[in-house]
Formats: structure tokens, C-alpha cells, sequence
């Protein structure tokens, strides 16, 4: 099967691409760094030629506004996929964006999830938890100077790998024609010791604060509204096994 991934290059998008090509897929990755501009449309009709199904794993970038962003992906994709032919489209988002408000990221993702739902083509929505990478990125840009901060949140990661392989399942299968199951980690974590558990394995020296994150985003991690449903699917990777295989910071 002719697949497109649009963000192929990124965390989620890369894993799907792999994920397909073991299968025996052909690929082909819709990215400005293979000449695809998904905001503007440029180079979309091309790339979809013989495609069958596309997933969409793209990610707002710098400080491009994420609702903005997303329905203009989505334009692209399902203006230029009911052209070819295209006949599924597997969105990823995230588990209990529609829970937040005041954040423009879980919005954009609310928006994307519409847009294409009103697209015309099958299509399957693929929400999924944070991905375990999730603690390096906190650590990452909650800082100030050399103190980083570990929020306070109630998370159930998810191995980007796996998500990866999820969306191919999800390409291989027939339309659901709305959400499938959430898929998640195994077992739910604390943000704050995920942030310190990596700093740990880093051999990061900073000194690791815990934060109370304000607004819509702070409750709902700590009142458990970006953790799964019931029926998910879970994933096999923990969050512990993820840590234990970070390389050694020479």
C-alpha cells in the first residue's frame, strides 16, 4: 500500500514511517524538507498521487498559531487526497484535548480532529497520551536559569514507537469514521517524578523544582483529564523500561 505521512520527519511521524516500511509499505513523507509545504499546499497534489492512505502526524512548529496551522494541513491534505483518490486518513491527536481550554496547542489539535471530520474523506482519529520523550522536553523548557521545575501531573506515557506502529494499524484497517480507541502506556505516572526520574538518568546537575502549573492546562493535568479511557489500547514499553535504556551522558 502507497502510505503518506505528513510530519514524517518528526517524533510521531518518523516512528509511522519506519513502522510502514517494515510492513513492506511504500512511503512517502510530506515534509517542507521533501518539498512539501502542507501550510501553503505547495507540492501537496504531486505527492499524493497513488496514495491510498494518509497519515497525519504533522506538528505546529515555532510560533505559528496551532488552530490556524492545523486547518490549513488539513485543507491541504483533504482537497488534494479526495483528487487522488486518497480513501482514509488517520489523524493523531491527543487523548483528553478536548478537555482543555485555555491552550492553544490542545485546541489547535480539537480543530484539526473537525476539519477533518468535515474533509469528505473516511477518516480515523487516533488520539494518544504524551509520549515518554515528554519528561525531556518539560525539562528542557521549564526552567529559569539553572533550576528546572517538574509539574505536578497525573500522565500514562506512551512509547513514541509504539504510537508510531499504532497509526499503521490504524492505516492497514478500514475507516472508523470517528475516534478509535485512546491508546496509552502501560500505567499511569506522575509528571514530576517522570521530570526527575530523567534529570536523574541525564546526569543532569540542575536543581529539579516542583511547579503548580496554572490554568486550564495545570488542572487538567492534575485532575486526570489527559488520562485514557477505559477501552484503551495500551501500549507495552513503561515509562521505567524507557529510562533504563537512555544512553550514558559521556
Amino acid at each position: 500500500m502507497r502510505i503518506a505521512v505528513a510530519g514524517g520527519t518528526g517524533q510521531a511521524g518518523a516512528a509511522a514511517v519506519a513502522a510502514a516500511r517494515e510492513r513492506g509499505h511504500e512511503v512517502v513523507v510530506l515534509a517542507r524538507s521533501a518539498g512539501v509545504d502542507l501550510v501553503r499546499g505547495t507540492g501537496v497534489a504531486a505527492a499524493l498521487e497513488g496514495v491510498e492512505v494518509v497519515v497525519d502526524a504533522s506538528g505546529v512548529q515555532g510560533k505559528d498559531d496551532p488552530t490556524a496551522f492545523h486547518e490549513a494541513v488539513t485543507r491541504s491534505l483533504t482537497t488534494e487526497g479526495q483528487r487522488a483518490g486518497v480513501r482514509h486518513v488517520v489523524v493523531l491527536s491527543i487523548v483528553g484535548c478536548d478537555r482543555v481550554h485555555g491552550f492553544a496547542l490542545y485546541a489547535g489539535k480539537v480543530a484539526q480532529e473537525r476539519a477533518t471530520a468535515r474533509g469528505g474523506i473516511p477518516f480515523t482519529i487516533a488520539r494518544a497520551t504524551q509520549f515518554h520523550e515528554f519528561s525531556r522536553q518539560v525539562f528542557g523548557f521549564a526552567k529559569a536559569g539553572p533550576v528546572h521545575f517538574a509539574p505536578s501531573g497525573r500522565l500514562q506515557p506512551v512509547a513514541v514507537r509504539e504510537v508510531g506502529a499504532r497509526l499503521v494499524d490504524l492505516a492497514e484497517a478500514a475507516p472508523v469514521g470517528g475516534r478509535a480507541a485512546d491508546f496509552a502506556g502501560p500505567r499511569e505516572e506522575s509528571l514530576r517524578t517522570m521530570v526527575r526520574a530523567y534529570a536523574k538518568a541525564a546526569g543532569e546537575r540542575g536543581v529539579v523544582l516542583p511547579l503548580r502549573v496554572p490554568g486550564g492546562l495545570g488542572r487538567a493535568q492534575r485532575d486526570g483529564s489527559l488520562l485514557p479511557g477505559p477501552d484503551a489500547v495500551r501500549g507495552a514499553q513503561t515509562f521505567s523500561e524507557w529510562i533504563a535504556a537512555l544512553p550514558a551522558k559521556a
